[in-house]
């Protein structure tokens, strides 16, 4: 089956600082990747790379083919791109940011006109059109990227963290919409910080510190990687948190995840009752 993404030994530096060491990843076209870290792990960076919009040190990746520093232009316009934060124009109305962006890919008149109703529909936000976008919730404020994102019919889609902070609701429904565009063989590469949408991927890697530390299905993860304990933790205020925990030396590893912090140790929970302050609220993940 032909290739999606074929990246070998992808490096991006920072001057002294390393984001991006020696990364190499495939996947196949249709298939949904999930490339799971903590944050500041290199994820942003590699998609950044992946669409052109940075240059590589070293290392070598191409999209659907196309080589991502000569082909760059190309590879934006056939690719869509949800990032994880807000790109949409406040003041504008849901219909205005839609048409603006698919009038950047050459989406006009007709055509124009039916994606977005098509779309409108499918990520639950029909009637919503002349709503500004500042008026709008978080999570349909995400499922207009989607829609915005979608508007050229990529043959390739970045996600990046596109369900952070967004209600449950808005994630089932931008899941199922992934779901959909996959098997109507769209090529789908999404990061996140949640572990249960892992499963949601036909295979995934982590990446840590700029480096892939596994690859494989979820099922193969879990089998052969898995040899710990992780507990996820919910804390206010996160930095302060995250200070004491690393400090109480309990815990294998202690990583930010989103608005979480995810804790490794052969014994997480029973550490957690020495080590976390009473701001925490800690669930196995």
């Amino acid at each position: 089956m032909p290739l999606a993404l074929s990246v070998e030994n992808l490096t991006k530096q920072f001057d002294s600082f390393t984001a991006v060491d020696h990364v190499s990843l495939s996947m196949a076209r249709g298939e949904i990747f999930g490339l799971l870290g903590p944050n500041g792990a290199g994820k942003t960076t590699t998609i950044r790379i992946l669409l052109g919009l940075l240059l590589p040190t070293s290392g070598h990746a191409t999209v659907m083919g196309l080589d991502v520093v000569k082909d760059a232009e190309q590879i934006r316009q056939r690719s869509g791109y949800v990032s994880q934060k807000f790109a949409l124009y406040p003041d504008l109305t849901a219909a205005e940011n839609f048409d603006f962006y698919a009038g950047v890919y050459g989406v006009h008149g007709t055509r124009l006109a039916e994606r977005r109703r098509a779309l409108f529909e499918q990520v639950g936000l029909a009637g919503t059109e002349r709503e500004r976008v500042a008026a709008l919730a978080g999570g349909s404020r995400q499922r207009l990227a989607l829609a915005c994102a979608l508007a050229h019919e990529p043959e390739f889609l970045f996600l990046d963290e596109p369900t952070a902070g967004v209600d449950a609701l808005s994630r089932r429904v931008l899941w199922d919409l992934v779901y959909a565009l996959a098997e109507h063989g769209t090529s789908i590469l999404v990061t996140t910080h949640y572990m249960d949408e892992a499963e949601n991927c036909k295979r995934i890697a982590f990446i840590y510190q700029g480096k892939i530390a596994a690859e494989g299905t979820p099922i193969e993860i879990k089998r052969d990687q898995v040899r710990t304990q992780v507990v996820e933790v919910e804390c206010e205020p996160l930095d302060i948190a995250l200070t004491i925990l690393r400090d109480a030396k309990l815990f294998d590893e202690v990583a930010l995840y989103g608005s979480t912090l995810h804790l490794l140790a052969p014994d997480a929970a029973q550490n957690i009752a020495a080590g976390a302050p009473g701001c925490c609220h800690l669930s196995p993940t």
